[in-house]
């Protein structure tokens, strides 16, 4: 039996594994499952891949999956403020002492096999503690959201029984591909034999690489779209300022839900009807109105838009691709209207910057450059000079992400905005000075 860890040891060790490694093969996270006795074996799984949206469809998923009466868990990557947070069971993440046993197990587990002459990275012992800390708590269910691409990502270590791609676009290209074909077909390796694969309205353009996948494989096919597939939806109503409510109506696969409303942006409506397809397929039955609904109306999105605190509006979210900050813009729109706020903006050296300038500058009065205490994020005076290039304000630049919140609180009499990287996101939400956030 190993000793256990304190929690504070657990971050110790975590922090002496190789960090944002990838190791191009499956052996080291499957020699860590088998030490442990397959624990992904305990329940069954939904495996969510994506560029954008990934992280809300699979908390969406664990939600409504729990509502049905089903013992939930979802993982998900990066986090905000804690670890704790990538674990989490029936909405909530598990205990310091939990983490630390299940990260204890694995760490156990490691000491007995090999990687193959390839130190395990960080997200392949996360990934191991996630599935051991899932048999734990006895789930029926666990939600896997991808760290990176499908095919060789610790996650793939699962056999989903509903695998779910949100959508393709250009991200993480030094990796996954310079195409979006190339990146699909990267992805498109969560499809396994017996699952039922969801493609969600990012597919489009490169359905034909996952429909060829899905083939080949033999597995069922669910496509998502705002018209014309087997799940639609329709947003009837817009919020009428941050922390706003949406709301809409999903034709699912097997039913059709009314009156839905979610605490978020319209962007997060194709999230809500990936998610109900995936239950559908998850439950093989239509989903019952009042859990759904129950379920959504619960529903937290952090660093995703998120509110906190309304006057003036301070709002947080972790867009960083150019993709995602053309919607970050228009839930901008959609939320302020005629008021552009300032943004304090951080971004990491591997993104590409100019295209993510480029999508917030029209929505902006002007951007406060910061970095993010990430060895991969760019310098505040690196990135001022994109802001400046593409035609923007530069109103600051701090050297922390709190120093750039003060002065873009000073300068945002209106609003600001804090983007470009879920890690100056996770800075914003655990500065102390914060003020009460609004009821989520």
């Amino acid at each position: 039996m190993c000793r256990a860890l304190t929690y504070p040891e657990a971050l110790d060790e975590l922090a002496r594994a190789l960090k944002f490694g990838i190791n191009p093969s499956l052996d080291g996270i499957e020699a860590l499952v088998a030490a442990l006795g397959h624990p992904e074996a305990r329940y069954r799984s939904v495996h969510v891949t994506g560029t954008n949206g990934k992280t809300s469809v699979t908390r969406l998923v664990s939600a409504i999956l729990h509502a049905h009466g089903v013992r939930s868990g979802a993982y998900t990557s990066p986090h905000l403020v804690s670890y704790t947070e990538r674990i989490s069971v029936n909405g909530k993440p598990i205990a310091e002492d939990e983490f630390a046993a299940s990260l204890g197990m694995v760490l156990d587990a490691r000491s007995r096999v090999r990687s193959c002459g390839e130190p395990f990275t960080e997200f392949e012992l996360l990934t191991a503690a996630a599935l051991e800390a899932f048999g734990r708590a006895l789930v029926d269910w666990a939600v896997l959201e991808v760290g990176m691409g499908g095919r060789w990502d610790a996650t793939s270590v699962v056999t989903p029984r509903v695998a779910v791609i949100t959508g393709v676009a250009l991200d993480h290209t030094e990796r996954l591909g310079a195409t979006r074909e190339a990146i699909a077909a990267d992805k498109a390796h969560i499809i396994k034999a017996g699952s039922t694969a969801v493609i969600g309205p990012g597919c489009h353009g490169v359905e034909d690489v996952l429909l060829a996948r899905a083939a080949s494989v033999g597995a069922a096919v669910v496509h998502v779209a705002a018209s014309g597939a087997d799940v639609a939806w329709r947003v009837t109503q817009l919020p009428r300022g941050p922390g706003g409510f949406t709301r809409l109506d999903v034709d699912g696969a097997l039913a059709s839900y009314g009156g839905l409303v979610v605490r978020a942006p319209s962007y997060q409506a194709p999230n809500v009807a990936v998610a109900i397809a995936a239950a559908e397929a998850a439950l093989c039955q239509p989903l019952r109105l009042d859990a759904l609904r129950d379920a959504l109306a619960a529903m937290g999105f952090p660093g995703r838009f998120e509110l906190l605190r309304s006057s003036p509006p301070l709002v947080i979210d972790g867009a960083h691709n150019p993709e995602a900050a053309f919607v970050l813009a228009d839930a901008v729109r959609e939320a302020f209207g005629d008021v552009r706020p300032v943004f304090l903006l951080g971004v990491m050296t591997d993104k590409d910057v100019a295209g993510i300038v480029a999508a917030l500058a029209p929505v902006a009065s002007g951007f406060v450059c910061t970095r993010s205490r990430s060895d991969r994020a760019m310098p505040a005076d690196d990135l001022a000079a994109v802001v400046r290039a593409a035609g923007a304000r530069v109103l600051g630049i701090a050297e922390t992400v709190g120093e750039g919140l003060a002065v873009a609180l000073e300068c945002g009499s209106q609003g600001v905005v804090v983007a470009g990287s879920i890690y100056v996101a996770g800075e914003v939400d655990a500065l102390d000075a914060l003020p009460q956030r609004p009821d989520r």
